[in-house]
């Protein structure tokens, strides 16, 4: 019972304790205590921890566990609030499928928590809402992405296929709030796509925003940069960029040529945590640990995680 009115108090915006750290504040730009939101491919589940204690299951501060199946090897997550639902949580898996949970009516681990599904196919990577439109954005390996859209934004049950648009090996989709604009990113490029419409009749637009990472460079992670909104970070198979999104002018800058980053993002005190695909254990694109430049790494024995998310519904 605590641990359901912890979340509700969450959903609802009343957030206190070391909750105040989540990013949201002025009083929290400087913070370093935040949770960690993680998919784990293992036991396929979202796991969240506080970053200053270990990854046990006695610290799990909230999970959730779709299945197997079409919901096997979890690729995403993003938490973000409704005004209907409070929190929610957005969840895609390689295995095909794609949904959304709500954070504030249970506490953890069951499948009642799932409130919309479908099936968009092609290894889903990404998902993300558009923030009072209340459209669901999935991005499919295979070369896709695809649009549902409501048709009362309230009502998440509503969100039906409208829209499919073509992008090569697209990995990851955020929702930009200062440019009004979904990046996208893929094969050789990150992609800004209007959102016009309403309702069932909205649609993406791709009006020429764009940032090339190179023809044989395949774009996977996009997280935002919280210590700048005017920044978004994206791996590739080259390594980790920065995209500058001042003034509206699209730029990059390659910060790290490391490879095989599957998570990359920087909390607004400056510290980054991230996630690097080790080549071994039962998924060589996974690791049993998600670093941070600031703290110690977390490793969970036997884990296979391939996003890392922070735990806040913030777009940046």
């Amino acid at each position: 019972m605590q641990r359901r009115t912890i979340l509700r108090g969450l959903a609802a915006g009343a957030i206190a304790g070391p909750t105040a750290a989540v990013l949201g504040s002025s009083a929290a730009q400087a913070a370093t205590s935040y949770y960690v939101a993680t998919t784990e491919q293992v036991k396929n589940k979202v796991m969240v921890w506080h970053k200053s204690k270990t990854f046990t299951d006695a610290n799990l501060h909230w999970s959730f566990s779709p299945g197997g199946g079409v919901w096997s090897n979890l690729s995403d997550v993003k938490i973000r609030s409704t005004s209907a639902q409070g929190w929610i949580a957005l969840v895609c898996a390689s295995g095909g499928k794609a949904g959304i949970i709500d954070i504030g009516s249970e506490k953890a681990t069951e499948r009642g928590d799932l409130k919309w599904s479908a099936t968009p196919g092609g290894n889903p990577h990404a998902i993300e809402r558009i923030p009072g439109n209340g459209s669901v954005v999935v991005a499919s390996s295979n070369g896709y992405l695809t649009l549902y859209a409501p048709s009362a934004v309230s009502n998440l049950g509503s969100l039906a296929k409208v829209q499919t648009v073509s992008l090569a090996g697209a990995h990851g989709v955020l929702w930009d709030p200062t440019y009004k604009l979904l990046w996208a990113i893929g094969k050789g490029t990150l992609r800004g796509y209007a959102v016009e419409g309403t309702y069932r009749n909205t649609r993406l637009r791709h009006y020429g925003a764009a940032v090339s990472l190179g023809s044989s460079n395949l774009g996977h992670d996009l997280q935002p940069d919280y210590s700048n909104t005017q920044r978004l970070l994206c791996t590739a198979t080259d390594g980790v960029y920065e995209i500058s999104t001042a003034g509206g002018s699209f730029s990059k800058r390659k910060i790290s040529s490391e490879t095989r980053v599957k998570a990359y993002v920087r909390h607004s005190s400056g510290e980054v945590l991230s996630v690097r695909a080790d080549n071994a254990g039962s998924r060589t694109w996974g690791s049993p640990t998600v670093r941070f430049s600031q703290s110690p790494d977390r490793t969970r024995s036997g884990a296979e995680f391939y996003k890392a998310r922070i735990w806040t519904p913030d777009f940046q």
